[in-house]
């Protein structure tokens, strides 16, 4: 089956299925953010998402839309629980609750500038990162990596990691509730046990940034973000051990699929029943995984912190930490109520409006921080959840690539990314010039227009914007 592409706007557009099915998508993106490679096949997955069993109201896109395993990268769908609704890990993703942090540090731009050079050169070795590098941390036996897969970044505070207050700046309190360990495979806890502090590789990254434009000032007020002032923003996830995670129990839902009775246009897809045995466990498994991701950027924003307190005298105050690889039960309208529903957010954050009672006690009026970070030499954004979101209260999650990091490596030479970085004024510290290369700012779509896509269409509010003065790559 092909796809059918239908303009409704400048913004937005409609996907069906042509052939024997026709199950409607909707792309939240100017014609110019959607995907252009041949090779990308991001539409059709949308449009595929949109037979999954217990669909509501449509298959979403994100601006940043491109191809990933499964559902595309910012791709969202909710299915109804309770009308045989399905998880799939595809909707998830390798990389189990990648996500973002921002942390405030107590210093201007200009007081760090002259110091910025000897601050990077302290992070480089003290923050682990590239493929299948060691980690900060090292779980003394299985039992205390269970209990970071029980407890996340709230089990790092216990341990001396951080301090209280951080945990009421993370989504959910810094873990997920409802782990379990004894669905974690065997593979997956060995990979696990050596990673836990460490970027990873790819498009993770520690940066260090500065605000030079605020569009809300009282949202950015109560966010602390202030014109001039220095972030660390942290971007990474679950490692080897969500990618683990993810492959073994997408090898359990493909053999058991036939016996739920479901069929599924693309065996990336493969899904069981929310209800079912083999989905509970699965987000059993994906909640541990979570919890692993939140510990990891904890560790990684603690051992940052005390290298700025070396080097400036000030320490680093976290504003939010925020996923956007997860499934999760949530409460959402359907059918003319509110009905629990299972959210695929697959590169894409939740944006929660004011008010809403999941987020700490100062940031509710206004809403849930949105991070979009751009890429090396690029903007990143921060944005707030409003109300009305029609793609179950989600929003984007980065520029979202153009290029095929294949590509990315073939039109942009070493050489030359040196020169644009040191032209933007941007000290890099990479684990190797080639990954560099595959993450080039022109490999990336325009985040600007990114923003503004999501904004247009209701999904969330320009609060800031960020512009980048050191990156530390995986």
């Amino acid at each position: 089956m092909d796809i059918q592409l239908t303009a409704e706007g400048p913004w937005r557009f409609r996907i069906e299925r042509t052939g024997a099915m026709r199950v409607p998508g909707v792309v939240c993106a100017p014609r110019e953010l959607l995907p252009a490679e041949p090779h990308d096949q991001a539409l059709q997955q949308v449009a595929n998402v949109a037979t999954l069993p217990g669909i509501v109201r449509a298959s979403y896109a994100m601006p940043d839309i491109h191809w990933g395993y499964g559902f595309p990268i910012g791709g969202v769908a909710a299915t109804d629980i309770a009308s045989g609704g399905v998880v799939s890990p595809g909707g998830v993703g390798f990389d189990i609750s990648c996500g973002v942090r921002l942390l405030a540090a107590g210093v201007s731009r200009s007081v760090l500038l002259p110091r910025l050079p000897d601050l990077m050169d302290r992070l480089d070795p003290v923050v682990p990162r590239g493929l299948g590098r060691g980690g900060l941390w090292q779980p003394a036996g299985r039992t205390q990596l269970h209990e970071v897969l029980r407890g996340g970044a709230r089990y790092a505070v216990e341990r001396g990691h951080g301090v209280r207050r951080d945990l009421e700046r993370c989504e959910d309190r810094g873990a997920v509730d409802d782990a379990d360990v004894t669905q974690v495979g065997e593979r997956a806890l060995e990979r696990g046990a050596g990673q836990l502090g460490s970027l990873g590789s790819a498009n993770h990254f520690l940066e260090i940034q500065t605000v030079d434009a605020v569009y809300d000032e009282a949202c950015a007020r109560a966010f602390e973000l202030r014109p001039g002032q220095v972030y660390v923003m942290i971007h990474c996830g679950s490692r080897g051990l969500g990618h683990q995670i993810c492959a073994d129990h997408v090898r359990t839902m493909d053999a058991v699929m036939r016996r739920h009775g479901i069929e599924v246009p693309d065996p990336q897809l493969a899904c069981a029943p929310v209800d079912s045995a083999e989905g509970r466990a699965y987000l059993g498994a994906m909640a541990a995984a979570a919890n692993y991701a939140r510990a990891n950027r904890h560790l990684l924003a603690d051992a940052a912190r005390k290298v700025f307190r070396e080097v400036t005298g000030e320490g680093l105050d976290l504003i939010y930490d925020v996923s956007h690889n997860l499934a999760e039960l949530e409460t959402h309208p359907a059918d003319g109520g509110r009905r629990p529903l299972c959210v695929h957010r697959k590169g894409a954050t939740r944006a929660l409006p004011p008010g809403h009672p999941a987020l700490p006690e100062a940031l509710r009026p206004f809403g849930q921080p949105v991070f979009v970070p751009g890429t090396m030499g690029t903007a990143s954004y921060v944005m707030t959840g409003v109300p009305g979101n029609d793609a179950f209260d989600s929003c984007c999650h980065g520029a979202g690539r153009l290029w095929s990091r294949h590509r990315a490596v073939r039109e942009v030479t070493v050489r030359q990314l040196r020169g644009e970085l040191a032209g933007a004024g941007v000290a890099i510290r990479p684990a190797s010039w080639r990954s560099v290369a595959e993450e080039a700012p022109e490999a990336y779509k325009d985040v600007d227009a990114v923003v503004r896509a999501g904004e247009h269409n209701g999904l969330g509010r320009l609060v800031a914007r960020l512009v980048p003065l050191g990156v530390l790559k995986g």
